[in-house]
């Protein structure tokens, strides 16, 4: 089973990005820069990567001998992470060409993208909060 310390270490690196990027996409022109790109498809892979691991490490082996409670809990983080693919998708089909961000209306694309980071944090922090501590649990049995 994936490590927990892993696991809040991609956590916190995704949280870092997210500060770094909602104060920098604030300005318009920085959106253009390279590094502001860099950044920005660094956090995309992240968290794409963040839950693939969360859902190929810990999923499948919490749901295998486990009570009821957390196989309700297991099976509601993965609907939100099914949820939440998709929304990264639509996300980043409209912002996104080939590996350049493309904002044609910077407003619309601060107030889409700050939707799109709360919703990864609430995620994350919704990690920590009650699928971890199952994980430790699990391993401490």
């Amino acid at each position: 089973m994936k490590n927990t310390a892993t696991l809040h270490q991609q956590v916190n690196d995704i949280t870092e990005l997210n500060n770094i990027l909602r104060v920098v996409l604030v300005d318009r022109f920085l959106c253009d820069s390279k590094i502001t790109g860099e950044l920005f498809f660094r956090y995309i892979d992240a968290v794409q990567h963040h839950l693939t691991n969360t859902e190929s490490g810990i999923f499948s082996q919490l749901l295998t001998n486990s009570d009821d409670q957390t196989c309700t809990t297991v099976e509601r983080f993965m609907d939100g992470a099914r949820e939440i693919k998709q929304i990264f998708s639509r996300y980043t089909k409209k912002w996104c060409k080939n590996n350049n961000l493309v904002i044609k209306d910077h407003d619309e694309f601060l107030n889409e993208t700050e939707k799109v980071f709360e919703l990864v944090l609430r995620r994350l922090l919704d990690e920590t909060e009650n699928l971890y501590p199952l994980v430790q649990s699990k391993n401490e049995r």
